[in-house]
């Protein structure tokens, strides 16, 4: 029986340089080391083994006729591909400007000429130790970060865990640790609040602030409190725990299913659109405060009237906001009401989806954070 053993494949060392001895020389000294060396006579040949072949690590000329070195990292840098590749100029021992910038256009070191070969050796060596110790610390936090988005959207809850709440839900965060989230409370058998909200800022901390939040709604909004007086002790609250400059727009809607009553407090958020079984769309705007900024917030509140098979559309600013074309929520909201009546055909589980792509279709989705949550009386 033969054993297939995993083969380790060489680091890959780019060489670039015009004079062909010195590309002889580093080539000869690095392959003995158990390299795998390109080399390069020109900028043009650089880039392209470059982009083809993504080297660990470049050694780069800095003087060289028609593309010089400067011209080559530019390019690397500026080309996501590359951009992160560790590059070393080679230059001559009077060249003081040129190293510094080097530097300054993203160099990690430099090799004076004429270079002694152990030198060669001694660089290259430090240099991908520095990389694979800084990419293993970048895939380290990225696998942190993804855990955390995992446990943010684990406590999203979703339509098969609340099957009386009557919802659908479309959620996309664009890093990640959201800044966007929604919540479902069962407030009684008749009673059910639903919570969508946008956070400030997309870091590690608002993750943790959502769980902070969840928790105060599943506090605070019960049958012994009004919609508002609820949000009013989460404020009170918030404004207590949330750090500096932090804060979270919010709308709360709270649909009484006996009374067919449907009480909206707004906290800074986009307006909620209500699209009545038979009817014209409506878009229900009201103005109030963000939630934990300010200790005697006011918000702005909604009541109306709601029928079997109406449907009630909650979103953040993601979904109507466009900085390219200079569409705010105020405006966008208005502009898509017709949008909302189109997908009315489709079952609730499948509204948000639908919208994406009424709205988007092929399109690039918003650069920003979106929660679509459509609920049905």
């Amino acid at each position: 029986m033969v054993l297939k053993m995993d083969i380790k494949q060489p680091f890959t060392i780019l060489a670039v340089d015009d004079h062909l001895m010195n590309l002889k020389l580093i080539e000869k000294s690095l392959s003995k080391e158990g390299y795998r060396v390109l080399c390069a006579p020109d900028g043009p040949k650089a880039r392209e083994l470059a982009i083809t072949e993504l080297p660990d690590l470049i050694l780069l000329d800095i003087q060289m006729p028609g593309e010089d070195g400067f011209a080559v990292i530019r390019f690397l840098k500026d080309n996501p591909a590359t951009a992160s590749i560790p590059v070393i100029f080679l230059t001559g021992v009077s060249e003081v400007h040129s190293k510094l910038k080097g530097f300054d256009l993203g160099a990690v070191d430099y090799i004076t000429k004429p270079f002694h070969n152990l030198e060669v050796i001694a660089r290259v060596r430090i240099h991908l130790k520095l990389s694979i110790a800084t990419n293993s610390l970048i895939a380290e936090q990225a696998h942190k970060l993804r855990q955390v988005a995992e446990a943010q959207e684990s406590m999203l809850p979703l339509p098969e865990h609340y099957p009386d709440a009557r919802f659908g839900v479309y959620y996309r965060a664009l890093e990640e640790a959201g800044g966007d989230f929604y919540d479902i409370l069962e407030i009684s058998d008749q009673i059910t609040g639903y919570f969508v909200a946008d956070f400030s800022g997309h870091d590690i901390k608002t993750s943790y602030m959502t769980a902070s939040v969840k928790a105060l709604l599943a506090q605070n909004c019960t049958p012994v409190y009004s919609p508002a007086e609820s949000m009013k002790m989460i404020n009170d609250v918030l404004v207590e725990i949330l750090p500096d400059g932090k804060y979270l727009t919010a709308v709360y809607a709270r649909l009484n299913r006996g009374t067919r009553k449907l009480t909206l407090i707004n906290a800074g958020h986009p307006p909620v659109v209500h699209v009545p079984l038979k009817g014209e769309p409506v878009l229900l705007s009201s103005d109030g405060d963000v939630l934990g900024m300010f200790k005697d917030a006011q918000f702005g509140i909604t009541r109306i009237d709601v029928s079997p098979g109406d449907r009630i559309f909650m979103f953040s600013d993601g979904l109507v906001e466009s900085a390219e074309n200079n569409i705010t929520w105020a405006t966008g909201a208005k502009r898509f009401l017709a949008d909302f009546t189109s997908v009315s055909t489709f079952s609730i589980e499948d509204v948000p989806m639908k919208l994406m792509e009424k709205l988007f279709g092929t399109q690039e989705v918003p650069e920003d954070d979106i929660v679509v949550l459509c609920v049905e009386v």
